[in-house]
């Protein structure tokens, strides 16, 4: 049985998970530390391209090269099987494990299972879904060998801990759209972004705003300057941004989902939210300049219809119900999705109670909040 973590090395782990997201190359390190904390033979991290069954983005640790090439004669299979499971999941925060969720029955007649993970030894895989549209699907995963046996509660408790911090990493990497940043150029790598990106120290004072976030500040946008410290116009947002600022620069392990998806627009405008990457600790964060404890990344939700799409998918929405989503992820109110649709408001509150049931949540905030959380964001937002 794997040992528990201590407190150092979970940091250390999370340190070179958001490293990557400011330098992608540094995955298969960061990969291999999640590997062995969660005592797996193989980690992976993906981008699938569900339209064309084809791999985006294919990180790898512990797979031979042969059984590399091997895998791509099995992605429609590995498609169907993930598409048909999440469309019952019933959380995205929740692992998708092959000896809980399979049945075996499945397993015996699985091509994929009896042809490609049997003869390495692999008899079990932890997945965790990371993004998901109607084209893409992002997410990690672990194998673990007939030596380490199946996956128990504590790979499925450290996996959901590890989860934000990785879904963090990717959505900003994203954001960024950029390869490498060099240590000494981070003010000028960001200048260089379209999204808005503001670093601060741990009291949330600007260190530096790129030009995009500059505007933004200039333009009564949904972030302010009040006196050199960082604030939204929104106090919930504020209090949540600097909460999650303060985590950055206490202990950047804790900081878990708080500043994953901030919503910073009033209600009736397009919704703009703000992520924040904490930046003082990993072995790359650590030695740029200026020196920050976190950076605000802040961009667009994504399209409306994809993101109504990715829920309706995930969450049996029905037409109806997936046509309303798409109006409130927009920007308008429900009684303006209502006059849209041409149907009665209470019709529309019915629908929008159907939502809340059917995805977990209860207020409009916390269901944007779950799109932002697993959707990547879109463009830079408007002034």
């Amino acid at each position: 049985m794997a040992k528990a973590l201590s407190h150092h090395e979970l940091s250390k782990l999370i340190g070179s998970i958001y490293d990557c997201a400011l330098d992608p190359e540094r995955w298969e390190h960061a990969l291999a530390g999640i590997r062995d904390a969660l005592d797996a033979q193989t980690a992976v991290l993906q981008l699938d391209d569900l339209a064309n069954d084809r791999l985006l983005i294919y990180r790898t640790v512990g797979i031979e090269p042969y059984w590399l090439e091997q895998q791509a004669k099995y992605i429609p299979e590995i498609h169907a099987r993930l598409l048909e499971d999440l469309s019952k999941w019933p959380s995205l925060d929740m692992p998708h494990v092959v000896s809980r969720h399979i049945p075996q029955t499945y397993l015996e007649t699985s091509r994929y299972f009896q042809e490609c993970l049997k003869p390495q030894g692999l008899v079990d895989v932890m997945s965790f879904f990371l993004i998901h549209t109607p084209t893409r699907l992002a997410g990690f995963a672990v194998a673990r060998h007939k030596r380490q046996g199946i996956i128990t509660e504590r790979e499925i408790k450290l996996g959901r801990l590890l989860l934000p911090h990785v879904r963090r990493s990717v959505i900003i990497s994203n954001m960024l759209d950029i390869g490498t940043v060099e240590r000494a150029g981070m003010a000028e790598a960001l200048d260089a972004l379209t999204c808005a990106v503001v670093l601060t120290n741990e009291r949330g004072a600007v260190l530096h705003a790129n030009r995009s976030a500059k505007h933004m500040l200039r333009s009564g946008g949904p972030i302010q300057d009040v006196r050199g410290i960082l604030q939204a116009k929104i106090p919930s947002a504020s209090k949540e941004l600097h909460s999650a600022i303060m985590l950055a620069a206490q202990d950047e392990a804790s900081i878990g989902k708080t500043g994953l998806a901030v919503l910073l627009s009033e209600s009736g405008l397009p919704p703009v939210f703000a992520r924040v990457l904490p930046m003082a600790g990993g072995d790359l964060r650590a030695g740029m300049e200026p020196a920050a404890v976190a950076a605000v990344f802040i961009g667009n939700a994504p399209d409306e219809h994809d993101a109504a799409g990715m829920l309706a998918r995930a969450f049996g929405l029905t037409l109806a119900e997936t046509r309303v989503l798409a109006s409130l992820v927009a920007g308008h109110t429900l009684a303006e999705t209502a006059a849209s649709l041409h149907i009665a408001n209470a019709t529309a509150k019915t629908h929008l109670d159907n939502i809340f049931q059917k995805t977990g949540v209860s207020r409009q905030a916390d269901l944007m909040r779950l799109i932002m959380q697993i959707v990547p964001p879109t463009g830079q937002p408007g002034p």
